[in-house]
């Protein structure tokens, strides 16, 4: 997968069609925890780009555009629309369904035995 080859079992086209509003780039502005800041606010990845440290070309991802939606399950995420989903480079859409899954976790409250006193 390099350039905007789609993955195999892109049959409708939204990853391409995704990858097209977003210009071939990771869409992140921050939600992974960097500020991206040397790149204008958003992250410098590219579809097909190298990886820093000599990880190979980078395959960008398309998932759901908000973070907390991150966390639904996949077949939940490949129904939103369109409008709904973001491209990814990996590194930034595990760090922020790490941020998300984190949040969640606090928001539900402590669990465990020494939540019962």
């Amino acid at each position: 997968m390099n350039g905007r080859t789609p993955p195999l079992d892109d049959t409708t086209g939204l990853w391409q069609a995704v990858l097209a509003a977003a210009v071939g780039r990771c869409q992140c502005r921050g939600t992974c925890g960097k500020t991206h800041a040397k790149d204008g606010g958003r992250c410098p990845t590219h579809n097909g780009g190298y990886a820093r440290h000599g990880a190979g070309p980078v395959g960008l991802l398309v998932a759901p555009a908000q973070p907390d939606c991150l966390l639904l399950p996949t077949h939940r995420a490949a129904a939103l629309p369109k409008r709904e989903l973001a491209a990814w480079c990996p590194a930034c859409h595990d760090a922020t369904r790490r941020t998300a899954a984190k949040a969640q976790q606090a928001a539900a409250g402590p669990t465990g035995p020494d939540s019962l006193f």
